[in-house]
């Protein structure tokens, strides 16, 4: 694990019951992505024996919620998730797209956390450009990729309570 600041990435105490998670994750950037999905995989994998994973690829950010609830809608009788992990990057460029694939998204995943049986953990990075982005997968921001699947355990720990 990278030397993170961010108390998520503590793993001493983390409680880990069986699990099933699906990571949607996007196209674009994938450099940084890449970097998203290997930290997901360091913490998941030191759990390997209880976590299981899935990984689906879409096109772009503001795929994901739709990949997130069809891939929900045709799985939760038979073989229900536990959490989804969304990731993507945005880098501002030199048109409102930006703030339009932003506001999508996010509005897309706080529907699904609030329509849906299983958390979707927010994992895109919305950066003004590439050293933004390199600061969250292991610089000075933390790994964020870490703590996205940190994150996860902590929601299905809390669902698996209620």
């Amino acid at each position: 694990m990278s030397n993170s600041p961010s108390a998520l990435t503590h793993t001493n105490n983390l409680q880990v019951t069986p699990s099933q998670v699906v990571v949607v994750y996007t196209e674009w950037n994938d450099a940084i992505i890449n970097e998203l999905l290997a930290g997901c995989k360091r913490i998941f994998d030191a759990f390997a024996d209880k976590i299981t994973y899935t990984l689906i690829q879409v096109p772009g950010c503001v795929e994901i919620p739709f990949a997130i609830k069809q891939h929900y809608e045709k799985t939760r009788f038979h073989k229900p998730i536990d959490a989804y992990i969304a990731f993507g990057c945005v880098i501002r460029g030199e048109t409102a797209h930006f703030d339009y694939v932003c506001q999508s998204v996010t509005d897309g995943i706080t529907t699904l956390n609030t329509s849906i049986g299983a958390p979707t953990i927010y994992g895109i990075l919305t950066v003004n450009n590439l050293a933004q982005a390199l600061d969250r997968i292991g610089g000075k921001h933390g790994h964020k990729g870490e703590e996205a699947a940190i994150t996860a355990i902590k929601m299905i720990n809390f669902t698996k309570s209620l």
